[in-house]
Order: C-alpha cells, then structure tokens, then sequence
C-alpha cells in the first residue's frame, strides 16, 4: 500500500463536500501540475491519503482512499490531464498542521513542508504513522 496527501481549498472543496459524496467518491479533477499527475498515475485501487485542507487552515483533516486508478480528468480534453477517484474514509479527531509537521524532526522533509504548492503529494509510511498518530487516529 501506498500514501498520499491531496491538498484541496476547503471553499472550493472541502473535507465536508468529500464527506458528502459517501462511498460514491469523487474525482480529485482539475489537477493541472505534471508531477501531482504523475503521483496519481502510480496510485492503486485502497491507497490511503490525507485530505489537507489548504489556504488559511493549513491542516490535515480526514483520510480518503483511492476507488479508481488514473483515468482521463473530465473536467477537460486535453489528454495530458488524469485524475483518480477518491472517497472519504474518516476525519481525524485532531487536525495536524503544516506548522506541526514544518516543527517536527521526521516530518520537515516532507513534500507538504518542502515543496506546499505540490497538489497531490506522496508520502513516507513512517511519515503516516507519525501524522496518524499525531491526528489521534
């Protein structure tokens, strides 16, 4: 298995609309960077990931789980683009912020706290296990 962390504007979409989509999920759409399409296409059907909410929260909010591997994004017909499908798994009881994990020893060299405009991140399974742990799961 894999991890991965999906950054989202919580007013664009936020932790409360994947949540409302239930087991149906949702297509993480409009990715238009190379390489947060690139980490899609390695994804597989039961990765995990963090749904960060970005903008003025800046904090890890739930987990999502990949439903669908890289497919075309409908959102355009442009062939370059891809996305996968994810649904919401779980909030977290206790969000994890991107000051949390900047301050943390294991953690600040994370793609989150070294490169936070990367959309759709990959992240280490030590790396998981701390930021679960932190978020009270």
């Amino acid at each position: 298995m894999q991890y991965w962390l999906f950054k989202s504007e919580p007013d664009t979409w936020g932790w409360h609309d994947q949540m409302a989509r239930g087991d149906a999920g949702e297509e993480w759409n409009g990715v238009r960077n190379y390489q947060a399409r690139n980490n899609m296409r390695l994804m597989n059907i039961g990765d995990l990931g963090f749904f960060y909410h970005s903008q003025s929260e800046r904090a890890i909010v739930g987990i999502v789980q990949v439903i669908a591997t890289s497919h075309p994004d409908s959102t355009t017909d442009d062939p370059r683009w891809d996305c996968v499908d994810i649904k919401a798994v779980k909030p977290v009881v206790t969000p994890v912020t991107l000051d949390q994990v900047k301050s943390h020893p294991i953690l600040c060299d994370m793609p989150l706290a070294k490169n936070p405009r990367l959309s759709v991140q990959p992240v280490s399974a030590e790396q998981w296990h701390i930021i679960c742990g932190m978020a009270g799961l």
